[in-house]
């Protein structure tokens, strides 16, 4: 949806008029967070002195996310809105232009190095948006946005380094266990096959080569010849896994997994990943630490690793 200047003025006017009578109590820092990762991180940073509104739920594409009416009164209302950057975000860059002029937004992935960063499909002025699949980059992040907030709140920073403190042990637990996990994979079979190309970040820090079948974003289209290019890989190579994506439809994956049987070799689903959404609220999927995990897991189990059954803390379902 486009909002001219005009109807942006106007929602901003009449949303700060609500402001008059909030509805946080005035001791909760209000934060709106576009997707699922961030809204989760910002609660394990702010604990109870941040109320916490994510944009995008469970199965929501960021990178086709359009705001709606009420998103624009949430952000408008907010003490500081989180948006990911790297052009995550596509259909929402105008109005964070407008919005910034007005209200407290920042980039989360604004501080992380460039050089560890990779490259948007071959340009060497954008980059690769996912850093959320390498725990390593998200300390970044977390480190980042403790400094936002203490900022904001510098009554409080005690509290603060306390919560970032224990939210990095938590993530560099995380990146020991991902290590230990695709270790145990035969070294052949390293090979991660899904609907687009999220998990580059995944595949540079464990060396797991990885291959989507779109490109970095869901927007772009995987045609007849790159179908039947990457079955011919599979083919040869004798891939025996493709992974599905939450967020994303499994069409062109089932045209794959149809285009190796017509050549005679099978193809299994390895099972379904979080890429650019968690998983359900209120479920351990449903926060970062265990949206890794379970990606993690799937994939070490799928390709021939041998991972705890439920995960690093025993919170996953048992797969059968």
């Amino acid at each position: 949806m486009v909002y001219s200047r005009r109807s942006f003025a106007q929602l901003f006017m009449a949303a700060t008029c609500l402001t008059a009578a909030p509805v946080l109590a005035a001791d909760r820092y209000n934060v709106v967070a576009t997707t699922g990762m961030l809204a989760d991180l910002m609660r394990n940073l702010g604990g109870s002195l941040v109320q916490v509104k994510g944009l995008m739920g469970t199965g929501v594409d960021p990178h086709s996310y359009r705001h709606t009416r009420s998103a624009i009164v949430a952000m408008i209302r907010a003490d500081l809105t989180v948006r990911h950057g790297l052009h995550l975000e596509m259909q929402m860059m105008d109005f964070f232009s407008k919005l910034s002029r007005k209200r407290s937004v920042v980039a989360a992935t604004d501080t992380i190095p460039k050089n560890l960063l990779r490259p948007y499909d071959g340009q060497s002025s954008r980059f690769d948006p996912h850093v959320w699949m390498d725990p390593s980059l998200w300390v970044f992040v977390a480190e980042d946005m403790a400094d936002v907030l203490t900022k904001a709140l510098p009554d409080h920073a005690d509290d603060l380094v306390h919560n970032l403190g224990s939210y990095r042990k938590e993530l560099i637990d995380l990146d020991r266990y991902a290590q230990t996990c695709f270790a145990s994979i035969p070294e052949q079979s390293r090979v991660l096959v899904t609907a687009h190309d999220a998990f580059g970040y995944l595949g540079k820090r464990y060396g797991i080569e990885v291959i989507g079948l779109q490109g970095m974003s869901t927007n772009s289209e995987a045609g007849v010849f790159r179908i039947s290019e990457l079955v011919d890989t599979l083919v040869t190579r004798n891939i025996g896994a493709v992974f599905v994506e939450s967020s994303v439809s499994s069409r062109n994956l089932r045209a794959l997994i149809e285009g190796a049987a017509a050549r005679g070799h099978s193809l299994a689903l390895g099972g379904e990943l979080y890429s650019d959404a968690m998983g359900l609220d209120g479920t351990y999927t449903g926060t970062y630490l265990g949206m890794i995990d379970h990606n993690v897991t799937t994939i070490t189990r799928a390709l021939g690793g041998t991972p705890p059954d439920r995960g690093r803390l025993g919170k996953l379902e048992a797969l059968s």
